[in-house]
């Protein structure tokens, strides 16, 4: 079902009217229409881009998937693509949710490819701030990048917390297991997609600013301005923690490597204790007369060598931290 707003002077007048009537308030220039469509088909996007005369290339991209986040600009509008990120914190994945945008001069289409993108939270948004409502197409269009934004800064905060969890692993006494290993790599995998869908914004945000102040509309700049910022902490965040992560799996091969060393070295030293008796009583066990041959005392020799070279292998061992 289609969603749809009115706003006229910076008051909103009606609201989920059918979207046949978009035609009849688009002839007033006061009138400020936003209009909604959730996983529409090329039909119901045909009746919209022939009303406002989109261009071919934006309504196939509201159509294509994956598109990469970005801002056209045509001659009569303006085509916006963007993802929405929610990061699961039970399983390590991040959730992303694509949505795309018709910008004109007095009406705002937003095009979602599924549920996912919560659009009760853009209109939440919009009511807050509803003072701001005068400006038009601008203050929707904000509303829906801070949205945005706002959900990529709560992934990567969560994100956040999870690495902290995985550097205290680090320090654990027993074995790094399989689990924490699977959440690093899973980290790895969401922080790459939150940096693919969140790099891209700030030439979006970006482009937006410049096209504010070339045309003089300087009102809504400052929560432009606001937005841009968030997408830059964003990415710093998201950079940082990408290097952390890596750092983190570094650390953990490194640890095992390390771990094993170390395993090698206290077996090679118990071999090296165990070989001594072998050594003596397979010298003592050539079926030929030797020193002691029949005589308690070549017993009593044998066992006082095993015991001395043996004892004296494992201090020497100790001192060198081997054991």
């Amino acid at each position: 079902m289609a969603r749809t707003r009115l706003y006229r002077n910076g008051v909103m007048e009606a609201e989920d009217f059918p979207v046949s009537e978009v035609s009849d308030h688009l002839r007033d220039p006061s009138a400020v229409v936003w209009l909604d469509m959730c996983a529409p088909d090329e039909e119901d996007l045909a009746q919209i881009s022939e009303e406002l005369g989109l261009h071919e290339l934006a309504v196939e991209g509201a159509l294509a998937h994956r598109q990469r986040p970005k801002l056209d600009v045509y001659d009569s509008h303006m085509f916006l693509s963007v993802y929405a990120g929610a990061f699961d914190q039970e399983t390590g994945s991040l959730d992303v949710a694509e949505a795309s945008a018709f910008i004109t001069e007095n009406v705002l289409v937003t095009v979602r490819k599924t549920e996912g993108f919560v659009i009760d939270e853009v209109v939440r948004r919009w009511d807050s701030s509803s003072s701001l409502a005068r400006h038009g197409v601008a203050f929707l269009l904000h509303g829906l990048l801070d949205y945005v934004v706002d959900s990529h800064f709560d992934a990567v905060e969560a994100m956040d917390e999870q690495v902290e969890a995985l550097e205290g692993t680090l320090f654990e006494d027993r074995p790094i297991g399989s689990a924490e290993q699977r959440r690093t790599f899973e980290m790895r995998k969401s922080l790459a997609l939150l940096r693919r869908i969140v790099m891209p914004m700030r030439e979006v945000v970006n482009t937006l600013l410049r096209r504010h102040v070339d045309s003089g509309d300087e009102a809504m700049l400052p929560y432009f301005q606001d937005v841009y910022d968030h997408v830059l902490r964003v990415t710093e965040w998201t950079e940082s923690l990408r290097d952390l992560v890596a750092n983190i799996r570094e650390a953990h091969l490194t640890m095992q490597s390390n771990r094993l060393n170390l395993i090698m070295k206290r077996v090679t030293g118990w071999a090296a204790i165990i070989a001594v008796p072998t050594m003596i009583t397979g010298f003592y066990g050539q079926n030929l007369p030797f020193p002691g041959f029949e005589r308690p005392w070549g017993f009593w020799v044998s066992t006082f060598l095993i015991v001395l070279v043996s004892a004296l292998l494992y201090r020497s061992f100790r001192r060198r931290d081997w054991l």
